[in-house]
């Protein structure tokens, strides 16, 4: 059997080409980097763009099943920027699965797609798309969700997972992003009342991609659904990033504001950056300010049932394993 994993070289995307190899699949990445690392592990590595239409057309030749993880990820930038890679290049994808006579697409999305900017607790994959979204990241995603899942038929079969926080060992996005805004003093907590959220050890997100790839093919019963994906065991937003902060031995944040007070910040923020312009993220935006300040947690009940999802690793163990990794990286 014959994976494209499309963002091989990425965090998530380099889990699922492991397991991949595990269960003995034929792997070629595609990612903007050469990462040494893959091709150790006998991986084919194409270095070229999603938005390059023959490169993404030359990379699923010849394949089964195409796993699309890669994006442009972010709270701040370009919408046209983001449009591009998560928009056009998931149109790409598309097309040279049909032109290339692959039948399995397996989509990494987000949660953010649903987010309306208010508490999301237990909710399902029945929730709606909001109308407004305060960033071009979760505007984007949505719409390239919603491709995958029209895309779907009797050729193409695809499922696209939402999941939530991905974390772990090896994490180069959420945990360095929590440490670094620490170290910086930018981090403060918003509001006094504790939010709970979902999170995703990186092992059971990529176990839980294999485990729709095993189930999906046209027409199946989990063809052009959407499915969230976590631990299943939401916790107060504060006590993960406390304990993350006590393992990169950082003091806990003791700072508050109220949503309101952020809120109106990121609004600010985003406006002085727009306007000069500045390089790098502000250090808060409407979306962020949001995100910190709500509670989402989702019911994985349908992902458990349809797709065999179970998670594995607990909160526990998996805040050991990154002590671990944290400590042997230093």
């Amino acid at each position: 059997m014959k994976a494209l994993v499309t963002g091989g070289g990425g965090f998530l995307g380099g889990a699922i080409v492991r397991e991949l190899l595990r269960d003995g699949y034929q792997v070629r990445s595609f990612s903007r980097g050469s990462y040494a690392s893959l091709e150790d592990l006998g991986v084919e590595v194409l270095q070229a763009d999603l938005v390059d239409v023959e490169r993404v057309r030359e990379a699923c030749c010849d394949f089964d099943i195409v796993f699309h993880v890669a994006a442009k990820t972010g709270i701040w930038g370009r919408y046209s920027d983001y449009y591009e890679v998560n928009v056009k290049g998931t149109e790409n994808v598309i097309s040279a699965c049909r032109q290339e006579g692959v039948n399995r697409l397996v989509y990494t999305s987000s949660p953010s797609v649903i987010f309306d900017g208010g508490d999301m607790e237990g909710v399902d994959e029945r929730t709606p798309y909001p109308k407004h979204y305060t960033a071009a990241y979760p505007r984007t995603k949505a719409i390239a969700e919603q491709l995958v899942v029209k895309a779907n038929d009797k050729t193409l079969a695809t499922v696209a997972l939402r999941p939530h926080l991905v974390w772990g060992p090896g994490d180069n996005h959420l945990i360095p992003g929590i440490v670094a805004r620490a170290q910086a003093g930018k981090l403060r907590k918003i509001g006094r009342v504790p939010k709970c959220v979902d999170l995703t050890y990186i092992d059971d997100a990529a176990m839980a991609h294999l485990a729709a790839a095993k189930r999906l093919f046209p027409e199946s019963s989990i063809s052009g659904k959407t499915f969230f994906i976590s631990q299943g065991s939401p916790i107060p937003l504060w006590n993960f990033i406390d304990r993350v902060l006590e393992i990169a031995e950082l003091p806990k944040i003791t700072g508050t504001v109220s949503p309101l007070t952020a809120y109106i910040a990121g609004w600010i923020c985003e406006g002085v950056y727009r306007a000069f312009p500045l390089r790098g993220e502000p250090p808060i935006t409407r979306f962020l300010a949001q995100e910190l300040a709500s509670a989402h947690w989702f019911d994985i009940s349908a992902a458990k049932r349809e797709l065999g999802y179970q998670p594995k690793t607990s909160m526990e163990e998996g805040l050991r394993y990154l002590r671990e990794w944290i400590h042997s990286e230093k």
